[in-house]
């Protein structure tokens, strides 16, 4: 049986999709550009070259006043480049903190280990932000999780895989800060009246009216969910 929704469940419904509706949007026009990069070099890319289109790309997602994206590139398969066989085209936004101790925070790109010998390496295959996409040829919503690679704070990453003829070559996606998104949301959200809660496909938590269910933690409950718009975010009433 469908529910009957009020206004202002529309009203909330409406506001997440069509919040992560033009993240994705904006990620989907990556991954365009950088799969005719691929294309254009048939399938031979340098670092330089994927480097500087992604810069190019993110740039402005980065820089905008009050920008919800806080992080953002692309991040390439093993074995991809000619040049290294891991590499994290990523860049870190003006409101990013990650690494800067008390300075002020300036549009970077984020320093990661490249080289599988050293112990600093981590390999992002094994990571859900990339895995998952990877494995479903779909896009994703990671989180929300504290990103120590990225943020060092709870964060939204979402993904899109990147393909040269039908194959992956790496994934394009963007890091949100979960504090960001509660601002953008919380108010559709408190409109409703009562308890209400955004989960992710997990069943994590990533807005709620209920103190008593933080940030990131597991909502255990048999109430139904309603989905929000194409998004894989639920809406709970409990």
């Amino acid at each position: 049986m469908s529910q009957t929704l009020s206004p202002t469940m529309s009203d909330c419904l409406d506001a997440v999709s069509s919040t992560f509706s033009a993240v994705f949007a904006r990620i989907d026009g990556w991954r365009v550009a950088i799969e005719a990069l691929a294309s254009d070099s048939d399938g031979t890319v340098t670092v330089r070259e994927v480097d500087d289109l992604t810069e190019s790309l993110v740039l402005a997602s980065l820089s905008a006043e009050n920008a919800l994206t806080i992080g953002a590139g692309f991040v390439a398969r093993p074995g991809f480049l000619v040049d290294s066989e891991y590499h994290l085209a990523w860049w870190l936004g003006h409101s990013n903190t990650f690494g800067v101790g008390s300075a002020d925070p300036i549009l970077r790109r984020l320093v990661a280990e490249e080289d599988p010998s050293s112990e600093q390496f981590r390999d992002y295959t094994t990571l859900e932000w990339w895995r998952v996409p990877a494995a479903t040829g779909a896009r994703h919503i990671t989180g929300p999780y504290v990103d120590y690679l990225c943020t060092d704070d709870y964060t939204l990453t979402l993904t899109v895989p990147v393909r040269y003829r039908e194959s992956l070559i790496g994934v394009v996606g963007t890091d949100l800060y979960v504090n960001d998104i509660e601002r953008v949301l919380l108010p559709h959200v408190r409109a409703i009246g009562g308890p209400a809660t955004v989960i992710n496909a997990s069943g994590r938590v990533v807005v709620s009216t209920d103190p008593h269910r933080p940030t990131g933690s597991l909502f255990r409950t048999d109430a139904p969910a309603i989905p929000c718009g194409d998004t894989s975010l639920r809406l709970v009433l409990r």
